[in-house]
C-alpha cells in the first residue's frame, strides 16, 4: 500500500456498512459494470472486502476488479489503488474518493468486457459507478 502523508482534518465521510454491492448498474456495448463499496480500517479489511466482492455470483468471470482505498490512522491518510488490467481505473476511483472526502472507504468497480473496446468511455463508466456507490452510502 502506498503512503500519502496528508492530514486528516476530520471533514471526511465514512460508510456505515462493511460491504454494499450494486450489480449491473451500467451496460455499454456489451460491457457490464458493477460496483462495491464498504468501510475498511486495515489491510485485513481490504483483503476481506476484495474476497467478498470477487466471491459474488458470476464475479469470478469478470475481466477486471479495479479498486481504490483511503484509510485514516493517527491523523495521516493512506491511499492505495489497483487497476487489475484496466489501465488508469484505480486512479480514477481514488481521485473521486479524494474529492468526495471519503475515508476508511474502499470502492471496487467490476467490469465484464463485452468484446468491443470502449476507449475513453470506460473512464466515464468507472467514474459514474464510483459516484453511484458513494451517493447511495451517503443517503443511508
Amino acid at each position: 500500500m502506498s503512503q500519502s502523508l496528508k492530514i486528516d482534518f476530520n471533514d471526511n465521510y465514512e460508510p456505515h456498512e462493511v460491504f454494499i454491492s450494486f450489480e449491473k448498474i451500467i451496460t455499454d456495448r456489451r460491457s457490464v459494470y458493477s460496483v462495491s463499496i464498504g468501510r475498511v480500517r486495515s489491510r485485513d479489511d481490504i483483503k476481506k472486502f476484495l474476497h467478498q466482492t470477487k466471491s459474488q455470483n458470476n464475479h469470478d468471470k469478470a475481466t477486471h476488479h479495479s479498486w481504490a482505498v483511503r484509510l485514516s490512522h493517527d491523523g495521516a491518510i493512506y491511499e492505495s489503488k489497483n487497476d487489475d488490467g484496466e489501465t488508469g481505473a484505480g486512479q480514477v476511483i481514488l481521485r473521486i474518493l479524494q474529492k468526495q472526502h471519503m475515508i476508511n472507504t474502499i470502492v471496487c468497480v467490476t467490469r465484464w468486457f463485452g468484446g468491443i473496446k470502449l476507449e475513453s468511455d470506460r473512464f466515464k463508466h468507472i467514474q459514474d459507478a464510483t459516484l453511484y456507490a458513494i451517493r447511495h452510502v451517503k443517503m443511508l
